[in-house]
């Protein structure tokens, strides 16, 4: 993933969340349609033109899968006493979004969530979002260090990967983590 795309994703998809959560709001309908439109103001049609059809699309991720990324991602980037955690920074929104841009995360994210699933199970006897934050932390020690790996979990290793490149794509091109790296 190149870095404009991301922040090109990040701004559509901060940009749809907004209008989502405005449109709620019957007496903001036309301010909420003019912000809308002054930011995509400079895009050109054809992104114009994607990003409503990414929107029209359904939501990829059950809401179980969706918890289990909003765990993973906050294991990822916590919350610390300079910034806020990447559920604050809204990267389950923006990994959604991009699996929904880019199709060809479908099936490693959605086989990867299922494999870490199994394995908390077959280790705790139960999903990993519901296992306790110490049974989590080691499970993604296991996986996390490539190098360290073992050959078992070669699987939960890949995921991870691309669960971490998209959870720090996605907190250092939103405002939280732009913030956080000092720009």
């Amino acid at each position: 993933m190149d870095r404009r795309k991301s922040i090109k994703a990040l701004v559509v998809g901060t940009v749809a969340t907004g209008v989502v959560v405005q449109a709620c709001k019957s007496s903001d309908d036309k301010k909420v349609a003019a912000d809308a439109e002054a930011l995509l103001a400079d895009r050109m049609q054809e992104e114009k033109d994607h990003l409503k059809k990414v929107e029209a699309e359904p939501e990829f991720f059950t809401a179980h899968e969706l918890a289990t990324i909003t765990v993973l991602s906050d294991i990822i980037v916590p919350k610390d006493a300079v910034s806020g955690s990447a559920t604050e920074a809204k990267v389950p929104d923006f990994i959604a979004f991009i699996v929904k841009d880019m199709p060809e995360h479908q099936t490693p994210m959605r086989g990867g969530l299922m494999w870490i699933d199994r394995h908390a199970f077959k280790k705790n006897g139960k999903n990993f979002k519901d296992c306790s934050k110490e049974q989590q932390i080691a499970i993604v020690d296991e996986i996390a260090y490539p190098n360290k790996a073992a050959k078992e979990v070669a699987q939960g290793v890949a995921f991870f990967s691309l669960m971490r490149n998209l959870t720090a794509t996605g907190f250092y091109t939103s405002q939280i983590g732009v913030a956080d790296v000092g720009y």
